[in-house]
């Protein structure tokens, strides 16, 4: 609720400085399998994406928010496919599962405060998603759900900022 309202307000202003995406997801993905989850996180990241100007901390929440809550929505065999790329100055983060995806009807609402499935089981307070898309917003990014076609659910972040590829010029 705070972070809502802090969004709400534009008290939450982003704090940049250079995010290794690939050491955030590998760190989110050991964080989330701690809780005994039974859903199996697959992680796609060329080893030569760029280090990111961002907000790390929005970065792994809205991550995490998603991550988990595709370990709480589907069933226990679902794979969960998490794949980061860089379109020239755009960080784009695809998360994806092979569950059972959204109704189609309530796709519309999903980001909205305080909204919840119908149907599903009871818990969680609504917010999850909304905080998704208020952080990925405030970092000047969008971000796009839709059901794939042979089932599941998949969201695209794409956000921009500036890159550097510092990172690989350490390794030559």
């Amino acid at each position: 609720l705070l972070n809502i309202s802090r969004l709400e307000s534009g008290f939450i202003k982003p704090k940049k400085d250079w995010v290794d995406i690939t050491e955030l997801v590998y760190d989110l993905e050991k964080k989330i399998v701690e809780n005994n989850i039974s859903q199996k996180i697959h992680i796609n990241i060329n080893p030569s994406i760029p280090l990111f100007k961002s907000d790390k901390g929005m970065l792994e929440q809205i991550i995490y928010n998603l991550v988990n809550n595709a370990c709480l929505y589907t069933e226990p065999a679902t794979e969960i496919n998490i794949v980061d790329a860089c379109h020239v100055d755009v960080l784009q983060i695809i998360i994806e599962d092979n569950g059972q995806g959204f109704p189609k009807e309530e796709i519309k609402n999903v980001f909205n405060k305080f909204y919840r499935l119908k149907n599903t089981k009871s818990g969680g307070t609504g917010l999850g998603l909304s905080i998704v898309k208020g952080f990925t917003e405030a970092l000047g990014g969008s971000i796009y759900l839709e059901n794939i076609s042979t089932g599941g659910a998949k969201f695209t972040i794409n956000i921009p900022a500036e890159t550097s590829y510092l990172k690989n010029l350490k390794n030559e």
